[in-house]
């Protein structure tokens, strides 16, 4: 098991060091990288989250350097899944019968991924402008690679990176040169705030009557609810209760690799403090929903969420969340509201549009690696529709 080892990458002339734990990263070498101090790569962040989930993930930690000079850090995690928890009927990438059949039978699949398994986006790379694309994403393979080869029997059978914004496209696909397979999956809805949308009202009066009208309708649906910010010890107090709203959620969902609990949330309020968003939902004193998110310097990023679905349609739960969604982005003065993938239509339906996200992934075996090329064309991201409620057309 890797506890620091030093490497020299074989095309270049940087070396890197890995770590079992963020806690063991050198504070300096880590945050002179992440000095635009995204919160996903925050020290904090990542302690708190390895520390609430070392049972059942581990994490692997990269820097990389030029003589002594930081130039790049990763943070990926190990993981193991049972392809029998893989619902493909629901899956959020087609996938062909003869994939599942001959692929995807039931087995215990090991993977290393260079990303945050419970956020979206690029949450697992970040390297210094004194190099380029091209050698950043070579060193990362090498890295990964090595990570890989350290785990000796148990060595993980996929490397994944996940997951890319359109803008950064040209620079990721440099990782295809590795012989990573490229492909998409679906899209994160996402609502650019307008500067002129100083409160939920401003907003309510961009929409068009039709879309207005729907949102006073879920307003008066779900007048009897009431939302709270939960502090740390009100997480506690209803740790059971969050948990089972929170797996009757992911009971739902299309795939489940990881999993958060109340404590994790707990933990992350603690140390995150208002960077880290708890809301509860309760009708008559009982706990129907939550909602977490985080707060970044130019968005608001929905997380997980929990909902009984007892009470939902009768109460429009959900959609009352998206809206609460807005609402604190507009309170929070940024330029992004992130929701995540799935609910195409609903999430347009209050201004999200679609954007393209783009994962890689290879084989550890380079025989099973080239049999990956089919395999991900038969994949592409599923059939959505989307909704326009705005007077204007919004960029």
């Amino acid at each position: 098991m890797l506890d620091k080892i030093k490497n020299r990458c074989k095309a270049t002339t940087l070396h890197y060091s890995f770590f079992n734990s963020i806690d063991d990263v050198p504070s300096y070498d880590w945050t002179s990288i992440n000095y635009k101090k995204n919160l996903f790569f925050t020290k904090d962040y990542l302690s708190t989250l390895e520390h609430s989930l070392s049972k059942s993930i581990s994490f692997r930690y990269i820097v990389f350097y030029e003589k002594n000079e930081p130039l790049g850090i990763a943070v990926t995690q190990l993981i193991r899944f049972n392809t029998e928890d893989l619902k493909f009927h629901e899956f959020p990438c087609k996938i062909s019968d003869t994939i599942k059949n001959t692929f995807m039978k039931s087995m215990d699949v090991r993977v290393l991924i260079c990303g945050n398994l419970f956020s979206c986006g690029e949450h697992g790379f970040l390297y210094s402008d004194k190099i380029s694309a091209k050698e950043a994403f070579e060193n990362l393979s090498e890295a990964l690679k090595e990570i890989r080869k350290s785990e000796g029997s148990d060595k993980p059978s996929f490397i994944l990176l996940k997951e890319f914004w359109p803008t950064s496209f040209n620079q990721s696909d440099h990782i295809k040169n590795q012989k990573f397979r490229e492909f998409s999956i679906d899209v994160n809805m996402v609502l650019q705030l307008q500067s002129n949308w100083n409160t939920f009202d401003d907003y309510l009066a961009s929409m068009k009557t039709k879309f207005r009208t729907r949102a006073k309708k879920v307003f008066k649906k779900s007048s009897q609810i009431v939302v709270k910010n939960l502090n740390i010890d009100d997480i506690d107090e209803y740790k059971n209760e969050i948990d089972t709203l929170y797996l009757s959620v992911l009971e739902k969902a299309d795939f489940k690799i990881g999993k958060l609990n109340a404590l994790t949330f707990r933990n992350l309020k603690k140390t995150l403090k208002d960077s880290f968003i708890f809301k509860a939902y309760f009708l008559n004193d009982k706990l129907v929903g939550f909602t977490t998110s985080f707060i970044l310097d130019n968005a608001v990023e929905a997380n997980h969420i929990g909902i009984d679905y007892t009470y939902n349609t009768l109460y429009d739960i959900y959609q009352r969340m998206l809206y609460d969604y807005v609402d604190l982005a507009i309170i929070n003065k940024v330029c992004q509201l992130r929701l995540g993938r799935t609910a195409e239509i609903i999430k347009s339906c209050v201004g999200a549009k679609p954007v393209e996200m783009k994962l890689y992934v290879r084989h550890g075996n380079s025989i099973s690696n080239k049999l990956l090329k089919p395999l991900v064309e038969f994949i592409s991201p599923s059939e959505y529709e989307v909704r326009n409620p705005f007077k204007l057309q919004l960029g």
